[in-house]
């Protein structure tokens, strides 16, 4: 079983690297991480299968990142470890397979990291949950779990997703009528990934919203505003 170790304190992320070691297969740390970005970017590719997620670290925090992990097509299981109790409620309504106080003991780290191989052996991929691009080579499946907005343009969609940028044959219609929990409509050009929303802000020109991964904000119609601002007070 493929392990994150995220934390944005050293020491916390050597000692759980030597709790594993001691633990020894099939526990294998493939990466570690210092703050929520980078938990994001480790876990896009579907290469682990458990993350040891601390809540209070800089940037993007453990909460916000664990809901992004489990949009993904291939969600990881997630233990949070941290010092404080008080996060233990929304640590499970963000899908988190364990909450483990520290210091964590090596039996009690075992524990949850069993629960967590039997939460990933019983979750099916839900790689058939894709849009198609048409290249010169043939066609290539984004999986949903790595998209982050839609766009019209022209009479193709520009998908933005984990890996770049792809034009599709379809429409905005047909991808919300396709999956209608999957997107969030905020302009009537444009759908977002909602697990992906992190933030809603005044610009220029009107509201705006942030996604975790994406740097550039996207505008928000007035439309559209209250449903935003509904799925920012209960982002499950």
């Amino acid at each position: 079983m493929r392990v994150l170790i995220a934390d944005d304190e050293a020491p916390a992320r050597a000692r759980l690297a030597s709790l594993l070691a001691e633990l020894g297969p099939p526990w294998q740390v493939v990466a570690q991480a210092g703050d929520g970005d980078t938990v994001i970017a480790c876990c896009a590719g579907g290469d682990v299968d458990v993350v040891l997620l601390d809540i209070r670290m800089p940037g993007t925090h453990g909460l916000a990142a664990a809901q992004y992990l489990a949009g993904l097509s291939r969600p990881p299981a997630v233990i949070f470890t941290t010092a404080y109790d008080q996060h233990a409620l929304a640590a499970f309504e963000a899908d988190a397979t364990d909450y483990l106080l520290k210091p964590i003991r090596k039996d009690r780290l075992l524990r949850a990291l069993q629960k967590a191989q039997a939460a990933v052996a019983s979750t099916p991929p839900t790689d058939g949950d894709a849009l198609t691009e048409s290249t010169r080579g043939g066609l290539r499946r984004i999986p949903l779990g790595q998209v982050l907005y839609l766009q019209a343009d022209s009479k193709y969609v520009r998908v933005r997703h984990d890996g770049g940028e792809a034009l599709i044959e379809d429409s905005l219609v047909s991808i919300e009528e396709r999956f209608p929990e999957r997107f969030l409509r905020i302009h009537r050009g444009t759908l977002i990934a909602p697990q992906r929303l992190s933030g809603l802000h005044k610009g220029e020109a009107g509201m705006e919203v942030a996604l975790l991964g994406v740097s550039e904000r996207l505008p928000v119609s007035r439309r559209h505003l209250p449903a935003v601002r509904l799925r920012l007070k209960s982002p499950g």
